[in-house]
């Protein structure tokens, strides 16, 4: 319910009918003339919450203080550790420096001493150089008055028969070299007639082989090794298979003979193997003519007579 104005020609505009107004808050224009409109000044209520919110603004401020205080704070404490290390380090760094400067002192002294003395060594390698040129040069003089006091004292009778021995055993150098020269050329004829009477005909089979036999004058004998490390003995000779290479038609076989064991290697099938016996006239032969994976086959030829206790394969055919 509005107020009733306090004199004639104001007017209240504004207010509403549940609010009240004092009448000390209510303003009211100057008196004005008649006629002219007049105007009522409200003053604006306070906020209804305000009291509840600053206390909680307050609060937050003050969090907020404490907490850049305490970061202040720590921050204060870390510069503080980082200059004590700072500080620590320079400390440790000056006393390095003097313990330096100790050091190269103590070594330089260390070197002028040692220096003095390198001084005196030279000295006295200089002498030692010295005696020893000194010493070389009284040897070599009693060297050389040795040597013609030998020269002085040996007669030419002694001369003369140095010569001589020396003579006889260059005689008997130069003989012996002409025998062994003539056992040389006398090997190499019965090489070379052993080579033309075994370089005939081979045999591949059985028939050819007791053919051959009946056409030279020499004793052959069969053997077989069916695999290897086998072994087979004839007369005094035992044959041992080491491999074959069916791919290359190759051989390598033992033979044992004369107290002693020799390796025939990569010998080709049908190829003639020769070797020597002691006490054998002539070379013996070895022939391959069969050979198989692990596995080889052929025949033996010797001097006529020379495995006596042998069978040879015309002794060992049917009839013979």
């Amino acid at each position: 319910m509005a107020d009733k104005p306090s004199s004639p020609g104001h007017a209240m505009f504004g207010l509403n009918e549940g609010t009240k107004q004092s009448a000390a808050e209510t303003q009211t224009a100057p008196s004005a003339p008649p006629g002219t409109p007049q105007y009522v000044y409200l003053q604006a209520p306070p906020a209804a919450g305000l009291g509840k919110v600053l206390p909680w603004l307050v609060v937050v401020l003050l969090i907020i203080s404490v907490g850049n205080l305490v970061l202040e704070l720590v921050s204060r404490s870390q510069n503080a550790d980082v200059i004590s290390k700072q500080a620590d380090q320079l400390t440790l760094l000056a006393k390095r420096l003097d313990s330096s400067d100790e050091r190269y002192a103590q070594m330089r002294g260390q070197f002028q001493v040692t220096s003095e003395k390198l001084g005196l060594t030279e000295q006295e390698l200089a002498r030692a150089r010295s005696l020893a040129v000194n010493i070389q040069k009284e040897q070599h003089t009693a060297v050389q008055q040795l040597n013609d006091a030998i020269a002085k004292k040996a007669s030419a009778e002694e001369v003369d028969k140095v010569q001589a021995d020396a003579n006889a055993k260059i005689g008997g150098v130069s003989a012996d070299l002409a025998g062994t020269k003539k056992d040389l050329e006398a090997t190499r004829e019965a090489l070379s007639g052993t080579k033309g009477e075994l370089t005939g005909a081979i045999a591949r089979t059985h028939d050819e082989l007791v053919a051959l036999a009946h056409k030279t004058d020499r004793d052959y004998f069969e053997f077989n090794l069916a695999k290897r490390r086998a072994q087979q003995k004839i007369g005094t000779v035992v044959i041992e298979l080491d491999k074959t290479d069916t791919k290359r038609n190759i051989f390598t076989v033992y033979l044992y003979f004369d107290d002693k064991r020799t390796a025939r290697r990569d010998k080709a099938m049908n190829e003639p193997v020769y070797f020597y016996v002691q006490g054998a006239s002539s070379a013996l032969e070895l022939v391959v003519n069969k050979l198989g994976k692990d596995s080889v086959s052929g025949y033996m030829s010797a001097p006529k007579g020379f495995f006596p206790s042998a069978q040879n394969v015309l002794a060992a055919r049917p009839g013979a």
